[in-house]
C-alpha cells in the first residue's frame, strides 16, 4: 500500500539510498524550564523518564551509546547508515565549547551520515547555527524545535516558557542556513485546544519554511503536570479514532513536499499512565494507512 503521506523512511530511502535508523542519544544536556533559568516545574507534559534510556547515575558515554545502537541497529533493522539525534532534554542549551565536544562524539563512525539536533526555539543563536553549519561539509544536518502549539494561549497554559514569536524567530533565523533542515515537534489533543486550534497549526505551519514536522498525541506519563490534572478529572484525553480523525484533517492541510517525522509517539510502558492504546503504535499507523486509503485522502490536498 503507497503512503499516503511523505513518510520520514521515504525520505530517508530518497536520500541515501538504503535503510537508515536515528540513533537516540542522550548527551547529558538540562532544559531552562528545568533547572530555574525559566522555572523549575518543566513543561506540563514532560518526564524525560519516558523515553530516555538513562539516568544521570547511568548515563554512558556517548561513543558509547552510539557503538551500542548502531550495533543494535544492524541486528534488528538491518540498517546500513545512522543518523546521531540529540534527543533527551535540551540540546543546544549550552555553550559552544562544550556543545561543539559532544556533537564531535560523533565523528569516527563512518557510517553516520547525519545528525539531528532536538532542542526548544528560544535555545538557539547564529553562533549555534554556525556550529551545525560546520558539520554540512560531512554530514546532512537537522534541527528540530519544540513547538507544540502555535497558539500563545496553550503554550502558557502548558508551562512552555516561551511564545510563538519565538518559535518564528528561531525558524526565521534557521533559514538562512541551506544545509539545515528545521523541523517542527507538535502535541494534538493538547489541554482547552479544539479541532479548529489544532487545525489552525496546520495551516499556519503549512505557510513557514520547514522541512519536517513530528507530531504526537497528547499522552500523561507519571510524575507531570497533566497527569496530576489528569486524576483530579481536570483534563480529557482523545480517544483513537477522535485522534485518527483530526490527524487526517491535519496531514491535508501540510504541503506534500513536508517531511512527516512521526505521526503516533510512544511512552515507556513502566511511565505511561494513558492513553493505553498510544503503544499499540504498528496498529495505529495501519488502521490510519487504512483509512486513508478507503478515504482517498493525501497530505497537502488542500494545499494551494
Amino acid at each position: 500500500m503507497k503512503k499516503h503521506y511523505y513518510s520520514y523512511n521515504q525520505y530517508l530511502r530518497k536520500t541515501f539510498g538504503v535503510r537508515v535508523h536515528r540513533l537516540s542519544l542522550d548527551a547529558g544536556f538540562n532544559c531552562p524550564n528545568l533547572d530555574g533559568k525559566l522555572s523549575s516545574q518543566g513543561c506540563a507534559f514532560c518526564n524525560n523518564k519516558a523515553f530516555s534510556r538513562y539516568t544521570e547515575s547511568k548515563r554512558k558515554p556517548i561513543k558509547q551509546q552510539i557503538a551500542e545502537s548502531i550495533q543494535f541497529a544492524r541486528q534488528r533493522y538491518k540498517a546500513k547508515k545512522f543518523i546521531a539525534y540529540f534527543q533527551s532534554f535540551t540540546n543546544t542549551y549550552a555553550d559552544i565549547q562544550t556543545l561543539e565536544k559532544k556533537y564531535n562524539q560523533i565523528k569516527g563512525f563512518e557510517n553516520i551520515v547525519g545528525i539531528s539536533v532536538s532542542t526548544r526555539p528560544d535555545c538557539i543563536n547564529k553562533d549555534k547555527l554556525d556550529l551545525l553549519d560546520k558539520f554540512s561539509k560531512d554530514y546532512k544536518v537537522y534541527i528540530e524545535y519544540g513547538l507544540q502549539s502555535v497558539h500563545d494561549k496553550t503554550l502558557e497554559k502548558i508551562n512552555r516558557k516561551h511564545n510563538f514569536k519565538a518559535f518564528k524567530d528561531a525558524l526565521e533565523l534557521t533559514k538562512r542556513y541551506e544545509n539545515i533542515h528545521p523541523a517542527a515537534h507538535i502535541i494534538l489533543g493538547l489541554p482547552g485546544e479544539s479541532k479548529q486550534d489544532m487545525l489552525e497549526t496546520a495551516s499556519t505551519l503549512a505557510q513557514m519554511p520547514l522541512w519536517g514536522l513530528k507530531i504526537h498525541c497528547l499522552h500523561l506519563v507519571k510524575d507531570t503536570t497533566l497527569a496530576k490534572q489528569y486524576k483530579k478529572g481536570q483534563i480529557q484525553l482523545l480517544s483513537k479514532s477522535q485522534y485518527l480523525d483530526i490527524l487526517i484533517d491535519f496531514l491535508k492541510l501540510i504541503p506534500k513536499n513536508l517531511v512527516i517525522l512521526r505521526l503516533v509517539s510512544d511512552a515507556n510502558p513502566s511511565q505511561l499512565i494513558a492513553p493505553k492504546w498510544l503503544n499499540q503504535k504498528s496498529k495505529v499507523l495501519q488502521e490510519l494507512d487504512k483509512k486513508l486509503e478507503k478515504q482517498d485522502i493525501w497530505q497537502g490536498e488542500l494545499v494551494g
